[in-house]
């Protein structure tokens, strides 16, 4: 009897491990793209803690301007959100829009002296209205103008708004399926909503044109705020 079958041993001893490496090598490729994934949210979470720390520091020195400074950079803004605001309200009666009064109340709301920030609460806006809108219209043909439709709506578009990484937005978004299905209103819910949405779009429109031309203008005449 040869010293291999006494053994009991196989030919090639490596043969059993030839199905290991590509078992190690997935396993591998998993544990790197988790940790890669979880590199790149303690990234998000570090840029987003820096970014409140720097608006935060942004306030605070504001708050310790001279009173002339705060007194233009207050005027300057107001200008250019009364301006925005009329912008965005005038059509909407030559359109014959009966609530047109939130597009003004949305260029007030996305009209920053900054045109990052503006794009930013622009983006909570526009996704807050349409997201609310959708949900709220849902619940309301599906359960009706009802407390618990009201419920509902809300839980959803808040974890919608959470769900596509929107999560800013999340309060508007529940403002806007309250308005859907709380508030009285004249037509066709589906009408409302329309309306609700193109009011909001043209709002945000307006008031990221305002500050997009008022800050090259800034530039051009080297004002500083």
């Amino acid at each position: 009897m040869s010293a291999r079958e006494t053994t009991g041993r196989p030919d090639n001893p490596s043969a059993g491990l030839e199905a290991e490496p590509p078992a190690r090598a997935e396993a591998a490729a998993v544990s790197g793209a988790e940790a890669a994934l979880a590199a790149e949210r303690r990234r998000e979470a570090s840029d987003l803690s820096r970014i409140g720390w720097l608006r935060d520091q942004l306030r605070r020195v504001a708050k310790r301007l001279p009173l002339h400074r705060r007194l233009s950079r207050g005027t300057a803004h107001g200008v250019m959100s009364a301006c925005a605001a009329i912008v965005a309200y005038l059509p909407t009666q030559a359109l014959g829009l009966r609530e047109g009064f939130w597009s003004a109340i949305t260029a007030l709301a996305v009209a920053q002296t900054e045109f990052g920030a503006t794009r930013s609460t622009a983006r909570d806006q526009f996704a807050g209205a349409a997201i609310g809108g959708v949900i709220g219209l849902a619940a309301y043909l599906t359960i009706g103008a009802s407390l618990p439709s009201y419920a509902l709506a809300v839980l959803l578009s808040v974890l919608a708004c959470w769900l596509v990484n929107v999560a800013s937005a999340g309060r508007l978004a529940a403002i806007t399926a309250t308005i859907l299905i709380l508030v009285p209103h004249i037509g066709s819910v589906e009408r409302m909503l329309g309306s609700r949405v193109f009011e909001v779009g043209w709002g945000v429109c307006v008031a990221i044109t305002t500050v997009w031309v008022v800050t090259r203008i800034n530039r051009r005449l080297g004002i500083v705020f």
